[in-house]
């Protein structure tokens, strides 16, 4: 039992949320559930998908730092002796492995359909971050954001057509993933106010991006409202972190950014006419909150 407990801790569950949601919004940004024909095999499909390339993911996170973790994160799963590192390495392996297996079954053309290839990106995005990106002050947080871009995308594929109409929206979750990286490089010796006032600037552009796309299709009234939440969520923890940019203030403004993503992809339902959509994405957050008192977030 101790050890599925800490196969599930490397996989974030409570992160694994936020990224279905992202799926969601993918899915509706698309025009799916507007198609007249909504079929529950290729949403199953793209979030299983997603839940194994993020959770492979993360898990891989924790095996590249598991000599670091021994010394600055000693209560995590490796470093801790719940999970072996040969096993924590397999284990991402089949993840990743899995995802990419069924994003390749949404289309007739498999890998080499938009969802095949998307999730192929997304694997390799996340590796390479883990491996090398997140060393890297500049191209780390542009890398985390591209792999929230792509799973957005791989939402939209869906609908191949889709991601070649509405690619440009990828680069907004990669804004703000980007923000939360910065963010985060604090978050055990402490951090800088220049990157956060940086990270706020980065937030504003997000909520203006989804505002202005709102705006265009007419539905700006009803996307405020769901931005207003995702302000709320995001913005206090991150203004009390500034004020003081100790390691665990910093920790909590990264927690509150990540599982916000559920707000902002509720938003994006919403900036594209579908309320309902929006609100089963609004579901999800207290699903992740619960998850994210049993499991750690960061």
């Amino acid at each position: 039992m101790k050890t599925i407990t800490g196969y599930l801790r490397l996989m974030r569950p409570a992160n694994i949320v936020t990224a279905i949601a992202d799926i969601l919004a993918g899915i509706a940004i698309a025009g799916y559930f507007s198609s007249g024909t909504v079929e529950a095999r290729p949403i199953i499909l793209l979030i299983a998908a997603t839940i194994g390339l993020y959770g492979g993911g993360v898990v891989f996170n924790d095996v590249f730092d598991a000599k670091l973790d021994s010394i600055e994160r000693p209560e995590r799963p490796i470093p801790s002796g719940l999970v072996s590192l040969p096993g924590a390495t397999l284990f991402a392996l089949l993840l990743l492995v899995a995802g990419i297996s069924a994003a390749s079954l949404v289309h007739e053309d498999g890998l080499h359909s938009a969802s095949g290839i998307l999730a192929v990106a997304t694997a390799a995005c996340a590796v390479l971050y883990d491996k090398w990106g997140k060393h890297h002050s500049t191209i780390g947080p542009v890398n985390m954001g591209l792999c929230r871009g792509l799973n957005l995308l791989l939402g939209i594929s869906i609908i191949p057509a889709a991601v070649s109409q509405y690619w440009y929206i990828g680069f907004v979750p990669v804004i703000y993933i980007a923000a939360i990286t910065m963010i985060s490089r604090g978050e055990v010796h402490g951090g800088s106010k220049r990157i956060l006032y940086a990270a706020t600037g980065l937030y504003l552009v997000v909520i203006c991006s989804i505002l202005s796309i709102a705006l265009y299709h007419h539905n700006a009234v009803l996307t405020i409202i769901f931005i207003a939440l995702f302000a709320y969520m995001i913005f206090p923890a991150l203004s009390r972190a500034i004020s003081n940019p100790s390691g665990p203030l910093i920790g909590k403004a990264v927690k509150a950014g990540v599982i916000a993503l559920i707000l902002m992809n509720a938003s994006w339902a919403a900036a594209f006419g579908l309320p309902w959509i929006a609100l089963i994405i609004l579901l999800l957050l207290p699903l992740s909150l619960s998850l994210a008192k049993l499991f750690a977030v960061t």
